[in-house]
């Protein structure tokens, strides 16, 4: 997870550095001054950036050095299995489609069209986190 976390903290860096230099110039070049909503969204990038960044950090100190990890590592050592894939699935195409129909609602600001995609996509997300739940283990 250091790697992950490294290049966020490369994004966050770029993203204060780009709102700085954008308030900057904006300022000098406009007559309005500083222009707010693209230095906010620029700052919020950043932002953003550096909580993921912080979260794969907190998580790179609590589990074990993975092979992406170690500089010395060979190819091998990330050899075996690497989890559980499901391999045929429709509840992402499910949430795919849910999650399209709740941007057209936002789009046209259709509320009925929100509504309905919305409660689509929580039944899709409801279908991925128990596709394979066999019930309470006694």
């Amino acid at each position: 997870m250091k790697v992950e976390a490294r290049i966020f903290d490369i994004v966050t860096v770029f993203g204060f550095l780009v709102a700085i230099v954008y308030a900057v110039m904006t300022g000098t070049m406009t007559r309005d001054g500083v222009e707010p909503i693209g230095t906010v969204a620029l700052i919020l990038t950043g932002s953003l950036a550096f909580l993921v960044g912080s979260y794969f950090r907190f998580v790179a100190r609590r589990i074990e050095t993975r092979p992406e990890d170690n500089e010395e590592a060979e190819i091998s050592d990330g050899a075996g299995e690497l989890g559980f894939f499901s391999p045929g699935s429709y509840w992402p195409v499910a949430l795919a489609a849910g999650a399209a129909a709740a941007g057209l609602g936002l789009a046209f600001f259709q509320i009925w069209l929100i509504v309905l995609s919305g409660i689509a996509v929580l039944i899709a997300i409801g279908g991925l986190v128990f596709e394979y739940h066999t019930g309470p283990s006694h």
